[in-house]
């Protein structure tokens, strides 16, 4: 049993069931093609390699400022980076403190865009475990051996395993209609449904639970939207994407990461990106960062392919002399927790400077491994802090 696939769901949107929406399309892969795999993978991949240099530029690359155009970059000093990812991945989640960093880093270029594409990790017509009890204690301990590696918080107890990334994705893709910022607060609610509750947001309902009271957000816009035809064809146009990786991928060697990110086989033949997968790309190349790895990776990446697209220099900090010299500001404590809202341990430290920690008003939830820390207005809303509504009168 594993868990890159859950049992079928029975709803996505409005009632419909998933089938008839995907209008019987063919997005499966079977069990075996899951994370358990991934596991026994990555431990004969640990001789993996960060990046690859392309042989040929890539076609018709995606613009980033509108899901699923095709526009080529409009110079070579435009890049785009596609990031290949699952709201319930937690490999994806580990790598949350990097993958901020590195946005805040390049962030207000314009000739810089960022997509996300949603891979589905548990797709919808997997087979159902046959011990559902047994099945999410072996993820669970899947969960924390990652988090060994990535020192991300998990949840103190996981209800179950995700039946379904559908429904994750599907509101994930229906909030970039909001703008970046509300994209990037609905999604990390999503992870935090998982991560950090325990409850993945795996249904219709609990998805849009999970993200109730995000700052900017017009929640009834996200259901309607979350519904659509449109975002459900964006959401297919994903999934299909993330099974033509680029070939780079197929065989990666060299480098010590735990999880290094060769592309994985479908039931098939073919291949998916492994999650999460960065594929940077400029009119005149492209490179590709698989796998869990470290920020200096992602780094070389930009660097190699146009170097007037660099971070900011910035002035490492003695008290962590093995900060790269190219990055984001470090941000002071209270600065960093108002722009994210929810920062954990890892995270701190990569983006903040080396002031005291907590700032004044922070929330600290405890999980399996180490706390989420919460700005007070997001702990007022946030499911895991807020207050539970009074029960209604018998």
């Amino acid at each position: 049993m594993t868990p890159d696939t859950g049992r079928p769901a029975t709803e996505v949107t409005g009632g419909a069931e998933l089938t008839e929406l995907t209008g019987g399309a063919e997005v499966s892969e079977d069990r075996e093609d899951g994370e358990a795999r991934e596991a026994r993978e990555d431990r004969e991949d640990r001789d993996a390699t960060g990046h690859h240099e392309a042989s040929e530029d890539l076609a018709a690359p995606h613009n980033l400022d509108g899901p699923g155009t095709q526009d080529a970059p409009d110079s070579p000093a435009t890049l785009e980076i596609v990031e290949y990812t699952d709201p319930l991945c937690p490999w994806a989640w580990g790598s949350e403190p990097v993958f901020r960093r590195l946005r805040a880093a390049l962030a207000g270029d314009d000739r810089i865009r960022w997509r996300r594409v949603y891979c589905i990790l548990f797709d919808h017509d997997d087979d159902p475990a046959p011990d559902p009890a047994a099945e999410t204690a072996w993820y669970a301990r899947y969960v924390e051996d990652i988090s060994a590696h990535t020192h991300a918080p998990r949840a103190l107890r996981l209800s179950r395993v995700a039946a379904s990334s559908w429904p994750a994705s599907l509101v994930a893709k229906a909030a970039e209609a909001q703008g970046t910022e509300v994209a990037d607060r609905v999604l990390r609610r999503l992870r935090e449904s998982v991560f950090v509750l325990g409850e993945p947001a795996d249904t219709p309902e609990s998805a849009l639970a999970a993200v109730t009271g995000v700052p900017g957000l017009d929640a009834d816009r996200l259901a309607v939207d979350a519904a659509s035809p449109e975002v459900l064809a964006q959401v297919r146009a994903d999934h299909a994407e993330a099974r033509r990786p680029v070939a780079e991928v197929l065989s990666v060697h060299g480098g010590d990461s735990p999880h290094p990110g060769a592309a994985k086989e479908t039931p098939d033949g073919q291949h998916r990106y492994a999650l999460p997968t960065l594929l940077v790309r400029t009119a005149a190349g492209h490179r590709v960062v698989p796998g869990w790895r470290p920020y200096e990776e992602y780094v070389a990446a930009v660097t190699e392919l146009s170097r007037r697209l660099l971070p900011a220099p910035t002035t490492p900090r003695p008290e962590s002399p093995a900060r790269p010299a190219l990055g984001s500001t470090p941000l002071p404590p209270a600065t960093a927790l108002t722009r994210y809202r929810t920062l954990t341990d890892p995270e701190r430290t990569q983006l903040t400077d080396a002031t005291p920690w907590p700032p004044p008003g922070a929330v600290r939830m405890d999980t399996a491994n180490g706390p989420l820390w919460l700005h007070p207005d997001e702990a007022a809303v946030h499911p895991a802090t807020a207050p539970s509504p009074p029960a209604a009168p018998r």
